[in-house]
């Protein structure tokens, strides 16, 4: 029967969307926990080639594992590496010098309007209304959220370094959706995740020169709104939870819904990041931000409850039935 055949699909959505707000929140807690060891004396790219680095370390069994890759999808595993991995955090950090924060992280999360112009235009595939709809919702949040007008000032080459980043992102979800729908062939996103880390450790180490890293900070502790926290205990969480599972978790939710809903459901990551900041960190939200989040919310829930429409076959922004990744015995 109909309901039968469909829940399986309306399950994999579920599963999907679960995964990408998992996936949000590791994310959003990784500046939470960033901030004190800047404050306590890291550089910030140092503090992003020790997130990096480590998350490549703990994977590197999963890269041994599926080293078949390297043969089969080189493009893949350097293209995740550098733009999923290496150049959103790069230029996203790049562009906090010459522009405010909030202005930088509302470029960087233009990305899902970014993504859903990649597949109608590009990939020349249609699209529903309301991940369109999703989109616009969750980005005029976002502007709210980050407080845009306060301290905008125009500064051409950050500006241009933050929609660097945007595109980087871009590049995350569309890379992590390529085979997935191959079935068994499709490449491990654990795999991909993996080597994807260890491309962007090693294009890190060039850009934030770690022989400079004052590695002292991490014996000491670091304060979190007034109260001491050993460094090594928060570089633990940015590199196991915030990256570690972020990519994970992450990865597999574009696999099962698409890339443009994992992305609207992805600009939480910025209103879960604020949230934390206030209970952690003691900065508080404005009514504004409260609006903002909200306004996120109900922008992400539209994207990724859409139907394919009409006539127009199974558009990606749908989300679609549930795709199969590659068994868990595979070695690629």
């Amino acid at each position: 029967m109909r309901t039968s055949d469909s829940s399986p699909s309306r399950h994999g959505k579920g599963v999907g969307l679960g995964l990408a707000l998992l996936s949000a929140v590791a994310f959003g807690g990784s500046g939470v926990a960033a901030k004190p060891l800047i404050e306590a004396g890291l550089d910030p790219l140092h503090v992003v080639w020790l997130r990096a680095t480590g998350a490549a370390l703990v994977m590197l069994p999963l890269a041994v594992r599926h080293r078949a890759l390297l043969r089969r999808r080189p493009g893949l595993l350097a293209g995740f590496g550098l733009l999923a991995v290496a150049g959103v955090q790069a230029c996203y950090f790049a562009s906090l010098s010459r522009i405010p924060v909030g202005v930088a992280l509302l470029i960087e999360y233009l990305a899902p309007a970014l993504v859903l112009g990649w597949v109608r235009f590009v990939q020349r595939r249609p699209v529903t209304r309301a991940a369109a709809v999703g989109v616009v919702l969750a980005v005029g949040g976002l502007a709210c959220v980050v407080e845009v007008w306060s301290g905008l000032r125009f500064d051409a080459l950050g500006l241009l370094l933050a929609l660097g980043a945007a595109c980087c992102q871009v590049g995350y979800f569309v890379l992590s959706d390529q085979g997935s729908d191959a079935g068994d062939e499709a490449p491990d996103p654990l795999g991909v995740i993996a080597y994807g880390l260890l491309v962007g450790a090693a294009v890190l180490t060039v850009i934030a020169r770690p022989w400079s890293l004052d590695w002292s900070v991490l014996t000491g502790t670091a304060r979190m709104d007034g109260s001491p926290v050993a460094a090594v205990a928060l570089l633990a969480w940015i590199i196991l939870v915030a990256t570690v599972v972020a990519y994970v978790t992450g990865v597999l939710a574009v696999r099962r819904l698409s890339p443009q809903v994992a992305g609207v459901v992805a600009c939480l990551e910025a209103v879960i990041a604020t949230v934390l900041a206030w209970i952690l960190l003691g900065e508080h939200l404005s009514a504004p931000q409260l609006a903002g989040g909200v306004i996120v919310l109900v922008g992400a829930f539209i994207a990724q409850s859409s139907t394919p429409a009409k006539g127009s076959g199974q558009p990606v922004a749908s989300g679609g039935p549930e795709r199969k990744l590659s068994r868990p015995g595979t070695a690629a």
